[in-house]
């Protein structure tokens, strides 16, 4: 692919736009570590220091994937959560919402990969200017999410529902990375049948912790 200069804002749009769908595209075939701006810049037809002129960094190009692959999520959580059936028991409604949480995460490996690397490696080398939109596109995020939890569960309230919300997203990211860990670590375990007690698996894993979490945030019955 190569281009022509962009003159117009509609040309600098759709080469915005190229950029994000070629990186998309990568994360489809390699994690987020081995994404260099070097083979995202070959891919596209440009410079290095011409995509450098539509985004601030390799992370500001990632971050910015990171917050269209979390809007499409959230839209997949409302979906497949539905409406709640205020019959059901909390359990049973608990049950209905990590199963949702846990299935529509295990169909996006590459926001999975997004979140596991966010803190330590997207969040760095960025402006504060892309720092500002990443975190108000979350921030909006996170109110839908909040709205989907309470849907669900009214008892715990939205405090309760953003704390669930929060800490979720931390032990999806920890569980993904230790779930999907480099070659040598996977032909370790094929070596050693032994090491399976404590290889982990990413939707029985997080499953497991956020149950635990979840009625741990529930409210306790007054004696």
């Amino acid at each position: 692919m190569s281009f022509q200069r962009a003159r117009s804002a509609e040309q600098r749009a759709e080469r915005r736009r190229a950029i994000l769908a070629t990186a998309a595209t990568m994360l489809t075939e390699m994690p987020v570590a081995d994404l260099s701006l070097n083979e995202l810049s070959r891919r596209v037809g440009l410079a290095k220091s011409n995509v450098l002129n539509y985004f601030d960094s390799r992370e500001a190009v990632l971050l910015e994937l990171s917050s269209s692959e979390l809007t499409a999520w959230v839209r997949d959580l409302e979906s497949t959560v539905g409406d709640a059936l205020p019959e059901l028991s909390v359990t049973d409604r608990g049950e209905q919402l990590i199963g949702a949480v846990v299935g529509t995460l295990a169909e996006r490996p590459v926001l999975c990969d997004l979140i596991s690397a966010q803190a330590a490696v997207l969040e760095r080398n960025i402006t504060t200017e892309t720092a500002l939109t990443f975190k108000r596109a979350a921030a909006v995020a996170y109110q839908q999410m909040i709205s989907v939890v309470v849907d669900v569960l009214p008892e715990l309230g939205r405090d309760g529902a953003g704390q669930f919300i929060a800490t979720a997203s931390l032990l999806a990211g920890a569980i993904w990375s230790h779930s999907h860990p480099v070659p040598a670590i996977l032909a370790a375990y094929e070596a050693d049948p032994t090491l399976e007690a404590i290889r982990m698996q990413f939707e029985p894993a997080l499953s497991e912790a956020l149950r635990t979490l979840l009625y741990g945030a529930l409210p306790r019955p007054t004696p």
